[in-house]
C-alpha cells in the first residue's frame, strides 16, 4: 500500500479485528441471553392463533419470568382483568428485549392487552402480541398475523416492522 507505514496498515487490521470480534461477541452474548425465547422454541410453539384473545384491566406492575425450565429470564405485566379483577400474568419477552423501565405503563393505567391464552406449568398465562394504553400508546411484541416475536427480528425487518412499512 503505497503511502502507508506497514505497522499503520497492521495497526488498521487489527483494530478492524478487534471491532469485528467485539461485534461477534455481542451477538453471541445477545443470542444467548434468549435462551428458550427463539423463534422455533418450545415456548414460542404455545403461541397458537386459534386462542388469539384480548381483554382490559389495569396494569398492577412487572414481574420477572421464566416460564420454562432453561430458559432466559423474561418480563411479564401483570395486568386485573377487567372482568374478574383476577391478575393476569401477561408475558411480554425476554429480558434484554424488553425493559420495565422504557415501557410507558404505570400502576393503575387502563391497558388492552392481544394476544393468546396459554398453559404453562398448569397454570393460564396470557402471551402477548400488544399493549395499548388509549388511543395514542402502543407496546407491541409479537406480529398480529403470525405470532411472530420481535426480538427474534434481523435489525432491518425490526426497523421496517417499527416504520409500520
Amino acid at each position: 500500500m503505497k503511502g502507508y507505514s506497514k505497522s499503520a496498515v497492521i495497526g488498521l487490521v487489527l483494530l478492524l479485528g478487534m471491532y469485528i470480534s467485539g461485534l461477534s461477541a455481542g451477538f453471541a452474548e445477545e443470542k444467548r441471553a434468549i435462551v428458550g425465547w427463539e423463534k422455533d422454541s418450545a415456548y414460542n410453539k404455545l403461541y397458537d392463533l386459534d386462542e388469539w384473545d384480548s381483554f382490559k384491566g389495569n396494569v398492577v406492575g412487572f414481574k420477572k419470568i421464566t416460564p420454562l425450565k432453561g430458559m432466559s429470564p423474561g418480563v411479564a405485566l401483570l395486568v386485573t382483568d377487567g372482568d374478574s379483577d383476577e391478575v393476569v400474568t401477561v408475558h411480554l419477552g425476554p429480558s434484554p428485549f424488553v425493559n420495565p423501565n422504557s415501557i410507558s405503563l404505570r400502576q393503575g393505567e387502563r391497558v388492552k392487552v392481544k394476544g393468546v391464552w396459554a398453559e404453562i406449568d398448569g397454570k393460564e398465562v396470557f402471551m402477548a402480541s400488544k399493549v395499548k394504553k388509549g388511543d395514542y400508546y402502543e407496546y407491541k411484541v409479537r406480529l398480529t398475523k403470525d405470532g411472530t416475536p420481535l426480538w427474534t427480528m434481523s435489525p432491518e425487518e425490526l426497523a421496517k416492522e417499527r416504520a409500520g412499512k
